[in-house]
């Protein structure tokens, strides 16, 4: 008894001196109080503030054991502080599965979410998306994490890009995604200059072809210093394409790599170096400016040493004349296939005569705005009878219907002929030229006599017949009166603006013939050409009138036949027309 009293009143003494009893573990008393637990409402309020945390630091030294036995224990080592987690970016919380699945379309079992609760596979996704213009590819990046994705995969993938771009901005943000990018297509609506080429040289270092086509209202700036920098760097590309080159001065390319060069738009270059050792085409447009001050006939005689394998060459200048083409003559140039010597209105039979001496085995040949008569066409078709598939020769006032019909006879193997505006009636003298004549040590100003030109009939005929004739152009032929074109195998045919071309003497035996051109031919040319290539008869339905589209050009409508059926072996079949197409064609383009 007088130890539970004084147990009793320890325990009050120490509730007084605001010193808790710790809680043991083993001890079935009450942690406040002292008093045991069973059946005891503790009446000592809890301790706060520096009591809890004393009791707790107690608590804490206190090994942690089953029971209690009151033997003194060393006091366990404070535990270490956890030290704060090093900071991470940022990252939106994803499920697993479904991040690795958006993030991954190309392995297997990659899904990309297209709509609400629908999915497809991201190999389709990105075969969807690789027959997409780049601007929408470019957008669909914007519409999840798994679109963008496979908007990554196709610009990684991509190796041909042509692209419309409104500045080099654009183009310098979207080639540094196409790595594998080997041809690449501009379309540029404003200004380039070297910016662009550095661009391109930067982000394209396995680049192969490289075109670069302007806008009408866009100039090309590029300077002489920076193609040739460019084209030095670029170890790779074999096909150059530049449009719009006034800006250039000169030309100096040397490339073991290049075999393909077309540059257009060149005015008053002073020096022409081209050493391409591999090139193989060569294409160089000229400006129609009387004051282009480009020395030809030197840029021709290099040819032979540093191009000795060019197999096409295509010059348009309104300044080639007999001496430029004597000094291709002698660069010595054999293996060429391809001629194209256009707008030369100095060009006669003599450098005629030069060409057939030069080459042999030429498969197209372009003489375009020139001054050659009919000779001249004699000379070629002697030449090469059994190589020359193309010949163009529009533009050409002197040639008449005859010679047209000594080439057609002459050259067997014949495709593509070209004849635009060459049979013209009513041709116009020259006009009158001032030229500096010396009297008595002084210069003065005398008029040339105007010179008339080669009378064209007014009403010429033409018979063609061939046999493998496949296209044939006879635009602007204002001086053709009758028509007569017998050729199983021609598909083309181009008769805009034969004013004069009687539909009474118009007889076409072309059973291939799919496409005509007849804008700016009255309306009973239309009928009778729409009528013999349809087989049909004006009797049997009634002419409906053509319709003029937006653009000013007449079309014909085909008309509605009767399906005719015929029973073979036991066989329904039915025979339909084709319809007649009637669309413009310009007098610039050509098929080369």
């Amino acid at each position: 008894m007088a130890s539970s009293h004084a147990s009793s009143a320890s325990a009050p003494a120490a509730v007084v001196a605001g010193q808790p009893v710790p809680k043991k573990r083993g001890n079935y008393n009450c942690g406040r109080c002292g008093l045991p637990k069973k059946g005891h409402v503790c009446s000592v309020p809890t301790p706060t503030g520096d009591g809890r945390a004393a009791g707790a630091a107690a608590e804490q030294k206190l090994p942690r054991r089953a029971l209690y036995f009151g033997e003194t224990v060393a006091p366990a080592p404070a535990p270490t502080p956890p030290q704060p987690p090093e900071k991470k970016a940022r990252v939106e919380v994803v499920e697993v599965e479904s991040s690795e699945e958006e993030l991954d379309p190309r392995g297997q079992g990659g899904w990309v979410e297209v709509a609400a609760g629908k999915r497809v596979p991201g190999e389709v996704v990105v075969e969807v998306l690789r027959r997409l213009t780049p601007r929408a590819v470019a957008a669909s990046a914007a519409v999840s994490r798994g679109w963008r994705e496979c908007a990554r995969q196709v610009w990684r993938a991509a190796e041909e890009l042509r692209l419309r771009a409104a500045g080099v901005r654009p183009v310098g943000a979207l080639l540094p995604r196409c790595p594998a990018l080997s041809r690449l297509v501009l379309r540029m609506e404003s200004d380039v200059d070297a910016t662009m080429l550095a661009c391109v040289a930067f982000s394209c270092p396995d680049l192969q072809y490289l075109e670069i086509s302007m806008a009408d209202t866009a100039v090309n700036r590029m300077t002489g210093d920076e193609l040739t920098r460019f084209v030095s760097e670029k170890r790779s590309l074999s096909v150059l394409k530049l449009d719009g080159c006034s800006s250039l001065g000169f030309i100096n390319i040397s490339s073991s790599s290049l075999s393909t060069l077309w540059i257009s738009g060149l005015s008053s270059l002073t020096k022409s170096i081209i050493n391409c050792p591999n090139l193989n085409e060569l294409s160089l447009g000229f400006t129609q400016q009387n004051n282009d001050s480009t020395d030809l006939i030197s840029l021709m005689d290099g040819l032979g040493r540093t191009c000795s394998n060019l197999r096409n060459l295509h010059i348009s200048s309104i300044h080639l004349s007999n001496e430029a083409v004597f000094s291709l003559e002698s660069a010595n140039l054999r293996g060429l296939c391809m001629l194209s010597l256009i707008l030369g209105s100095k060009i006669t039979d003599a450098a005629v005569a030069s060409i057939v001496r030069s080459y042999a085995s030429l498969d197209l040949l372009d003489l375009s705005g020139s001054s050659i008569t009919d000779n001249g066409l004699g000379m070629i078709c002697k030449a090469f009878p059994h190589t020359l598939t193309k010949l163009l020769l529009a533009l050409c006032s002197n040639i008449t219907s005859c010679g047209v019909q000594v080439v057609t006879t002459q050259l067997p193997l014949l495709q593509l002929m070209d004849c635009g505006k060459s049979l013209c009636a009513n041709s116009h003298p020259e006009a009158e030229r001032s030229y500096f004549g010396e009297i008595s040590g002084g210069i003065k100003f005398c008029s040339k006599l105007p010179t008339q030109r080669k009378q064209q009939p007014t009403n010429q005929k033409l018979i063609i017949k061939h046999g493998n004739l496949k296209k044939l152009s006879l635009w602007g032929c204002s001086g053709l009166d009758a028509l007569y074109v017998n050729c199983p195998e021609l598909s083309d045919l181009n008769l805009n603006s034969c004013t004069n071309l009687h539909p009474e003497r118009l007889l076409l035996q072309c059973p291939s013939l799919k496409d005509v051109h007849a804008s700016g031919c009255c309306d009973m040319l239309i009928g009778a050409i729409r009528n013999q290539v349809l087989n049909e008869f004006t009797s049997a339905e009634p002419r409906v009138p053509c319709k003029r589209l937006a653009d000013g050009f007449k079309t014909c409508p085909s008309p509605k036949l009767h399906a005719r059926t015929a029973i073979r072996g036991g066989e329904m079949g039915r025979a339909e027309a084709e319809p007649l197409h009637c669309s413009p064609e310009l007098a610039t383009d050509r098929i080369t």
